[in-house]
């Protein structure tokens, strides 16, 4: 068995002694390696070149070190047939949920309100509401979100789910599919998005959604989007707009339509958006050279394959 890596933006190397490490036996090439494409069984990969493909005639499995495969599903030369698996594991999902914690908090307590107060030297003592008077809406109800949910529970938020297709969880408001994104956006002050990116989400994060957000939430201030799925959902000309013109208040990035965002995004200058590099659930060697490498060792022993990617639908 031959492993290829195809990592863009990481240190393939140090991915590649760590997988030989646990790999015994097996044969890990990089993509500058004297290698036959013929007998690459599986690729690990992430951000995919134009040529990721070229002669891997024998793929058994495309195993993607992140959660989000859109890269992978538009990918003109992916070998049709062969399964893509999508990294998700306990530490990942951890990462995500601490992430989404982490800014609605800082929201919910109207942290760009006294940012505003600490730079203009005003001293105000407004005092934020409690968790239980903010909405929280979440868009995207697999183990992402779901896992946002249980922790966004302990503070006793306000709950609200969106999906593609109906889901039930306890505790929380859930709506599904085209005919109740309205409704469910009408009762929601914090919009966090953690959809898949898919040709029908694309663009979701747009000025229209927001100005069907919940007015008059948030003691005030007015609602909030945090965006930690893709950069495809968002309209960053529309986020600026709406920050400027109140229909936001306020934005937590971690994602962006071009990546790194450029210097010249007027999203860098403004006071009431948290911009963080595209790190809310970044994949760690240990976690993901432990997860691949049972992956692969169970596949070779005849077990199905985890987390294997629906193309039709795109998650």
């Amino acid at each position: 068995m031959t492993l290829l890596l195809h990592l863009a933006d990481f240190n393939e190397r140090s991915w590649a002694d760590k997988f030989a490490a646990a790999l015994p036996g097996r044969r890990v090439v990089l993509r500058g390696d004297d290698f036959d494409p013929k007998e690459i069984e599986y690729i690990f990969i992430w951000k995919p070149k134009p040529d990721a493909f070229d002669g891997l005639d024998n793929l058994k499995a495309v195993l993607s070190l992140g959660a989000g495969v859109d890269a992978l599903l538009r990918h003109p030369r992916l070998p049709a047939g062969v399964p893509v698996v999508r990294f998700m594991d306990e530490d990942l999902t951890q990462r995500m949920s601490d992430y989404v914690l982490q800014n609605v908090l800082l929201h919910q307590r109207l942290a760009t309100r006294f940012k505003r107060d600490q730079a203009a030297k005003r001293w105000v003592q407004l005092y934020p509401a409690p968790a239980w008077d903010a909405v929280v809406g979440v868009m995207g109800l697999g183990q992402l979100g779901q896992d946002a949910i249980r922790h966004l529970k302990v503070f006793g938020y306000k709950l609200r789910g969106w999906s593609r297709t109906p889901k039930t969880i306890e505790g929380v408001e859930t709506f599904a599919g085209e005919a109740e994104f309205d409704t469910f956006l009408a009762g929601t002050d914090i919009l966090v998005n953690l959809l898949p990116l898919t040709p029908e989400t694309r663009g979701i994060l747009n000025h229209e959604t927001f100005a069907k957000l919940h007015r008059g939430g948030l003691d005030g201030e007015g609602p909030v989007v945090i965006n930690a799925a893709r950069g495809g959902h968002q309209k960053e000309a529309d986020i600026v707009r709406a920050l400027q013109d109140g229909t936001l208040w306020a934005a937590s990035l971690d994602v962006f339509e071009v990546e790194p965002l450029p210097k010249e995004s007027p999203l860098w200058d403004m006071d009431n958006v948290y911009i963080t590099p595209h790190i809310a659930a970044a994949s760690s060697e240990r976690t993901g050279v432990a997860y691949f490498s049972k992956v692969i060792k169970d596949h070779e022993k005849g077990l199905p394959l985890p987390n294997v990617v629906d193309v039709t639908r795109g998650y």
